[in-house]
């Protein structure tokens, strides 16, 4: 299928779209994470983001590239988290219908998985991120994220490729509730990490408080056990928060060193690119980007929230790629180390639509989801899409 090119956006539909996002950008230690035993993992991440042999590189140049290599699927409802199999294939969910997908990676033949029981879209809220751990070929496990009429949780399905399709997913088992619910900011994104953990980034749904209280799930990043029980190593021994002062987060990705990159929504001024550490906090509602006060982690990259509102983030080619909702566009921050080799650089400004998910896909290469049917884009014929990019 060929690529799409969008015209630029008009004056009067930025207009709109400002109307719709003010005051919610997008409406919508330098160690390693410590294993359950407290020291770095040395095992690879079982996550499609996760980071290679994680051996020091040279630094990416200052400038990079994009190329979209082709479209491998389109006609997907609200598309928002992406999670690669073993096999190479993909599952998607829907946020608003509720749905998982698989997507053949090579040809892009959709075939439905399943209904996640449970799932109550409103909002920003539904079903949004997906995890497929390394261990998925023995217990074939899938884990999302979603919202349901009390709160957002975590939970994990049996997925039995042998049923019929649209009745492979067994019931959800709910590892982790009481993570706030909200019409905006729910956070949303999960993902295995290099120790094998589950990650969770989560928003504070407009009550800014949430943010600086350690007791609430809110405006977090969340460290768990597969089974959802808080991990030796974290801040707290009896708590599954791993960092806080966040306002939504919807990005989380490794680098080649295993340390945390996370994205997160600013209100009105800057959205960021946070280096994650343990038990730091990040400033929300106190300080928006940098704002170099004692006390706060400053981010490491900030940009204007029309120019972002960035969502799902991935690591490749010794780069950052951060998807842009607002922004419609693809960011590349080039590391080196934990700083920046230069600026960022944006790609695919406004040819796409809206920017939804990115996923490494190997080498250089990444999937990018796009997000014009979420109730706030313009979706054209086709939308939305997974893309097959490759990047330096």
């Amino acid at each position: 299928m060929p690529t799409v090119q969008r015209p630029a956006v008009t004056a009067v539909l930025a207009a709109a779209v400002l109307l719709l996002t003010a005051g919610c950008s997008g409406a919508d230690g330098n160690a390693p994470a410590p294993t359950a035993t407290g020291s770095p993992s040395a095992s690879p991440s079982g996550d499609a983001s996760g980071p290679g042999s994680g051996a020091r590189a040279e630094p990416p140049p200052a400038k990079g590239s994009v190329e979209v290599a082709g479209t491998l699927t389109e006609g997907l409802k609200s598309p928002w988290g992406l999670a690669a199999l073993p096999d190479g294939d993909l599952l998607v969910s829907s946020r608003d219908e509720g749905t998982i997908t698989r997507v053949d990676g090579e040809t892009g033949k959709k075939t439905e998985v399943g209904t996640v029981a449970g799932v109550a879209p409103a909002g920003e809220g539904g079903l949004m991120g997906l995890a497929v751990p390394a261990s998925f070929a023995s217990d074939h496990m899938v884990y999302a994220y979603f919202t349901t009429e009390s709160d957002n949780r975590i939970a994990r399905m049996l997925y039995d490729e042998k049923k019929p399709a649209g009745q492979q997913l067994g019931a959800p088992d709910t590892i982790l509730r009481g993570i706030p619910k909200g019409t905006v900011h729910n956070g949303g994104r999960i993902a295995f990490g290099p120790d094998k953990m589950l990650y969770a980034g989560t928003g504070e749904t407009g009550d800014t408080g949430l943010a600086q209280d350690k007791k609430s799930l809110g405006g977090k990043i969340l460290r768990m056990t597969p089974d959802g029980e808080p991990v030796h190593g974290n801040p707290e021994a009896d708590s599954v928060v791993y960092s806080y002062g966040h306002r939504n987060v919807q990005g989380l990705a490794w680098d080649s060193e295993k340390r945390l990159w996370a994205a997160e929504f600013g209100q009105n001024t800057w959205d960021e690119l946070n280096l994650i550490r343990p038990g730091q906090n990040y400033g929300w509602p106190d300080v928006e980007g940098k704002g170099g006060e004692e006390g706060f982690t400053d981010p490491v990259a900030q940009w204007k929230t029309s120019e972002a509102s960035p969502s799902g983030i991935a690591y490749a080619s010794g780069s950052i790629w951060m998807a842009g909702l607002r922004g419609e566009r693809l960011w590349r921050i080039p590391l080196d180390g934990t700083k920046p080799v230069a600026d960022p650089e944006s790609f695919l400004v406004e040819e796409h639509g809206r920017l939804r998910t990115v996923v490494a896909a190997g080498g250089d290469k990444l999937w990018l989801v796009t997000s014009e049917t979420d109730t706030r884009g313009t979706p054209q014929a086709g939308d939305d899409r997974i893309l097959n990019l490759e990047v330096k």
